[in-house]
């Protein structure tokens, strides 16, 4: 349920409106971030309400998940009390989930829950790692250094997909104007251009005959101008559960230039999960299974399980990850030999983070360059969609030189679609 939260000033009578997802009006005001100075009124949103505000309310995000474990981890620096730190992160939070979330946390810590447990409740927002880095920091009693953990990698995750996502404008604007443009010439050029080649009472061709049965069809139903529409709307909107499909995954890996992006980005995130959870004393076997998950890739889950699996049966990670180095491709062999090394001397944890940090110096690079990486599928996409239309709309042209042209070898013959002219006295 939603909750509407009226904050009034006392001084200056100033009201604030805040949405909340809870449904306890006590919750609801934790959530809004009431400040001494306020007045506070608590309303229900119900029905069609409840579903426009759920429709188009702002969603959680990375980046708010980065400020709110960043503020936490100053809060404890300071001995702030951990319910106290996180009732002051309420004001900072934008998305309704997350003021909820804070909320119920702060309540479940003031009933005598433990952190990890109140976290747990709310898997949406918190990922199986910082589920356990957050009960690795209660049992070592450093939780402020955990949350620090967790910002850290928060930020560089997002400082890179940022990049990644500013590179996707490009593509994104050219693909929105080829659809206008077919759009528009679909209700204007094309008609005219139909009753011409109509009243040729030619054979038209196949690429020509289905755009005349596009324009035909938007005149007659507009409202299918919209089915483009919605359907990017619908993909971009479901995009994380198409993504899950492990036939999409194998299939945009081996995509150029695009599928090194993705198995970057996924070596990048696990091995910095997995270096995270073993300097917070994680066990290795669950270390490597929350790092499975966290890569989002089903080539590198198989790969973390299959480590797994080794360790279970005695071997040590360095052996273990050397038997399915093939997994990871061409730098599976340098990893393998790294963490030989890293066996040697020690300091695991330390040699998995310099690997992440390594992927993420060279998707930093990708990154800025992202959209000149993708200037060639969109220059072949807008190639093939403006050559379709010109082949469409000119390709009759060159045909109707017979139909125009009388046939000299046969003066008596009239050309196709024209009647024969009248011979005189007959």
């Amino acid at each position: 349920m939603l909750k509407k939260v009226i904050l009034s000033n006392i001084y200056n009578g100033r009201t604030t409106e805040v949405v909340v997802d809870t449904d306890d009006d006590d919750r609801a005001v934790v959530g809004a971030g009431k400040a001494p100075n306020e007045t506070v009124t608590v309303t229900d949103i119900t029905g069609v309400d409840e579903w426009v505000h759920r429709l188009t309310m702002k969603k959680p995000t990375l980046a708010e998940s980065a400020g709110f474990f960043s503020g936490l981890a100053r809060c404890l620096e300071r001995n702030i009390a951990i319910n106290k730190s996180i009732e002051l992160m309420a004001p900072r939070l934008q998305s309704p989930r997350y003021r909820g979330a804070v909320a119920e946390i702060s309540k479940g810590i003031l009933a005598g829950e433990k952190l990890s447990d109140c976290f747990a409740q709310h898997p949406d927002l918190f990922t199986e790692d910082v589920l356990a880095l957050i009960q690795a920091g209660e049992e070592s009693g450093h939780t402020d250094a955990v949350f620090k953990q967790i910002t850290s990698g928060r930020e560089k995750s997002l400082r890179i997909l940022r990049k990644l996502r500013a590179g996707l404008i490009y593509p994104v604007i050219v693909i929105v104007l080829a659809l206008v443009v077919i759009l528009l010439m679909s209700f204007t050029l094309v008609p005219s251009i139909s009753k011409l080649y109509a009243s040729m009472n030619v054979q038209l061709p196949l690429a020509t005959r289905i755009m005349v049965a596009f324009s035909d069809m938007l005149i007659h139903q507009p409202y299918m101008a919209a089915v483009p529409v919605i359907a990017l709307i619908v993909f971009f909107k479901n995009w994380s559960k198409i993504y899950a499909i492990p036939q999409v995954q194998i299939a945009l890996s081996r995509i150029p230039s695009i599928g090194m992006i993705i198995k970057k980005t996924a070596a990048m995130v696990s091995f910095r999960v997995l270096a995270l959870l073993l300097q917070a004393n994680v066990r290795v076997v669950l270390a490597l299974q929350i790092a499975a998950k966290s890569a989002n890739h089903v080539e590198f889950e198989g790969f973390f399980l299959a480590v797994r699996d080794h360790i279970n049966d005695g071997l040590s990670m360095p052996e273990s990850f050397l038997m399915e180095a093939h997994r990871l491709g061409a730098d599976g062999r340098m990893i393998a030999g790294v963490l030989q090394m890293a066996g040697e001397t020690g300091g695991m944890n330390e040699v998995l983070d310099q690997i992440a940090s390594d992927y993420e110096e060279e998707l930093d690079l990708i990154a800025a360059q992202f959209d000149k990486i993708l200037e060639p599928f969109v220059l072949v996409i807008l190639g093939s969609v403006v050559g379709g239309i010109i082949y469409a709309i000119y390709g009759p042209i060159f045909g109707l030189s017979k139909v125009i042209i009388p046939d000299t070898k046969h003066p008596g013959k009239a050309p196709p679609g024209m009647s024969a002219p009248a011979v005189p006295g007959s």
